[in-house]
């Protein structure tokens, strides 16, 4: 059994998309990073980062004491590795999905938190930071759009943690983007949408929040202003 500490954001739907997809046994434990449960002491001793999704293992491959990881690529990594699945069958497949799980975990994720930073919550307007982070976005829409031309998956011909990854960072409306303008990528992101396993995860986010409003003041608070004494 694992234990998913998780809220529905896109780090947090990378790990139910594995979990569903291997049929693994999990509970999710909801982390409401609105109202600041990333910071109870509880859910410090395993994500110190102040972060969730993070996971505790309680029947880890050795058979030892539970394995807590944390952080969304590490998790995913640990998971491909406890399953022998979705994670590259060897060491060329291994190469290819880790490259762009780093690039998703370096790249696409951070610039395109930017973008939603940005457009939707700051409390002004910075055109110049819209713009930069606009631009970006539609250039990492385009290293997509160009690596998926000749190829139905991220990696190549398989399904794998690397689409996992990226899949949930694909958010057309809230980016100021167009799918139209990068077919491949739109061919990719329907085909993932329709699996039964990412009907599953995405209805386990409904769950804990069944309609998605627009964020407090006070919740704006708690994510976009900690600073290092913010968890003790």
């Amino acid at each position: 059994m694992i234990d998913l500490h998780y809220w529905p954001t896109p780090n947090g739907h990378k790990i139910t998309l594995f979990l569903e997809e291997a049929g693994l046994d999990y509970v999710i434990k909801p982390v409401n990073i609105g109202t600041g449960d990333q910071f109870k002491p509880d859910f410090l001793k395993i994500a110190p980062n102040n972060r969730m999704p993070a996971i505790v293992d309680h029947a880890p491959a050795d058979g030892g004491e539970p394995v807590s990881v944390f952080e969304s690529g590490a998790i995913l990594l640990y998971l491909a590795e406890k399953t022998g699945k979705f994670g590259g069958g060897d060491v060329r497949a291994r190469a290819e999905i880790n490259q762009w799980l780093m690039w998703q975990m370096g790249g696409l994720g951070p610039m395109l938190g930017q973008n939603h930073h940005f457009r939707n919550y700051a409390p002004e307007k910075v055109p110049y930071a819209i713009d930069r982070y606009l631009k970006e976005t539609n250039r990492l829409y385009g290293v997509l759009d160009r690596r998926l031309a000749d190829r139905a998956f991220v990696a190549g011909a398989e399904y794998s943690i690397a689409d996992m990854a990226s899949y949930p960072w694909i958010l057309p409306d809230a980016q100021g983007q167009d799918l139209a303008d990068f077919p491949n990528l739109a061919r990719w992101h329907a085909a993932i949408k329709a699996r039964p396993a990412t009907e599953h995860a995405y209805a386990k986010g409904k769950e804990i929040v069944p309609q998605q409003a627009p964020m407090s003041e006070e919740a704006k608070k708690v994510l976009f202003g900690q600073t290092a004494s913010t968890g003790r």
